[in-house]
């Protein structure tokens, strides 16, 4: 009896065993190409668009623009649902913009730019119309009530740009700021960030002074006010310009795509009065033909959620083709998410797409972005990297230990359920019970082995 007993116990022990092994084997995110955008024919034509630039999201639909193909080579405007279904070319830049820039959402409109105008739309993909025209854009505009703020690379008093506002109706446009080129730096080309609490707008330039290498600056929305933060020197913190700043409290977070210790860009930190200016990542230098690295290079974005930071690099990672990566804001726990896959040589196809562009939004734990080029015709995708948490089964004693994360690279798993069956085939899943308590971060729960098969999942 004895025997039996003991080897039944060591039957389940090898059950729990190997359920701890195939859960080891499980990894906590998952890459999904939500979308790939299809060949152009030989004039530049499709009927989706090809290069896509960012996006912005609201509830499940993802909203964004493309740069070249549509009806007329000039690009599009899209819309797509988080799980990838839907897709719906909502605009067709012919006459009335080229090269679009970006998109902000506000109800059901859209406000974006292209090269030369500011227009809206409504999110249906009915009533375009240019609120502004001849201004040179190249950012995407921000919105706060109904006023729009933007950038121009080029215009103003001096012609090395200026800091604009423009009613959302189109009634009134006034300019805020036109730069000198001096140490207010010139060629404004990323978005805004606005802190309404203290009507103050923060911005960045791509030159400063002869051969300088951009600055990050204030001015408040009525145009008084304007200083300049910080002067980049390229080679100790990395460069302005491209990428738009994001606000957190009194800490202003940005990339920088190129200088830093490497040439290949940083993460930096500065607070809004312009002090303590903080590098908080240098990307690595790259190797061989492909420029290959262990976390990106060039990064085109980033995001802040709680203390995580989330950003893009269009270069560098495992194969040369960019990666996702998240960083505390204190500097700490670089990682690298994931790395865009290698291309075929001949069409620059592959599964996943390559060269992210216009950085990551993020809903629940997942995370959207698009990547310019590669996909299944080599015209870039759109795509998500989720992150569900990781549940361990370990065998101790006469019982079984399942714990899972109560976080990971900053994502949050409250709302998470233990559920457990007897049966796959036909399964009928219960809240397990005990409910888990926190040891060490992770959620545990501790089960006697019973006499009876238990599979187990997380629900949500």
């Amino acid at each position: 009896m004895k025997t039996e007993i003991k080897s039944l116990f060591l039957l389940f022990v090898l059950i729990a065993a190997l359920g701890s092994m195939l859960a080891g084997r499980v990894t906590a995110q998952t890459f999904t190409t939500l979308y790939s955008f299809t060949p152009l024919a030989p004039n530049g034509t499709n009927g989706d668009g090809a290069y896509p630039q960012g996006m912005v999201l609201s509830g499940n639909t993802l909203y964004g623009m493309v740069s070249h193909g549509g009806s007329s080579g000039n690009g599009t405007l899209f819309a797509l649902k988080t799980d990838g279904t839907g897709f719906t070319n909502l605009h067709n830049f012919t006459s009335d913009g080229g090269n679009p820039g970006g998109v902000v959402i506000s109800g059901n409109t859209l406000y974006g730019t292209t090269s030369d105008t500011v227009f809206k739309i409504n999110t249906n993909g009915m009533g375009f119309s240019t609120l502004r025209g001849g201004l040179y854009p190249l950012g995407a505009v921000i919105i706060s009530a109904s006023t729009l703020y933007g950038t121009t690379a080029l215009g103003g008093s001096s012609g090395d740009g200026s800091v604009f506002a423009l009613n959302t109706d189109s009634t009134a446009f006034w300019t805020l700021y036109s730069f000198t080129g001096g140490s207010d730096g010139d060629t404004p080309l990323a978005q805004l960030v606005i802190s309404v609490t203290t009507s103050t707008l923060y911005g960045t330039t791509i030159e400063a002074f002869t051969g300088g290498s951009g600055t990050v600056f204030a001015i408040n929305t009525n145009g008084m006010g304007f200083r300049t933060l910080h002067s980049f020197n390229s080679s100790s913190d990395g460069n302005g310009g491209f990428v738009g700043l994001i606000l957190s409290g009194n800490t202003l977070y940005g990339v920088s795509e190129g200088g830093g210790s490497s040439g290949n860009g940083t993460v930096f930190a500065l607070n809004t009065d312009g002090t303590g200016f903080t590098n908080l990542h240098n990307f690595t230098a790259t190797s061989g033909p492909s420029g290959t690295n262990s976390d990106g290079a060039n990064p085109p974005g980033l995001i802040v959620s709680g203390n995580t930071l989330y950003g893009t690099a269009a270069n560098g990672g495992s194969a040369g083709h960019g990666t996702i990566f998240a960083i505390n804001t204190d500097s700490t726990g670089f990682r690298t998410l994931y790395s865009f896959s290698a291309t075929t040589q001949t069409y620059g196809i592959n599964t996943d797409g390559t060269n992210p562009a216009g950085g990551v939004v993020l809903s629940g734990n997942a995370l959207y972005g698009t990547a310019t080029y590669g996909g299944s015709s080599g015209n870039g995708t759109v795509f998500s990297l989720s992150f569900r948490p990781q549940l361990t089964i370990i065998p101790s004693g006469e019982n079984v230990i399942l714990t899972w994360p109560t976080n990971s690279a900053g994502f949050d798993y409250t709302g998470y359920t233990l559920q457990s069956t007897t049966n796959l085939v036909s399964p009928v899943w219960t809240t397990n019970s005990p409910a888990p308590v926190v040891v060490n971060g992770q959620n545990t729960v501790t089960n006697p082995i019973s006499g009876t098969q238990q599979f187990y999942r997380l629900s949500q």
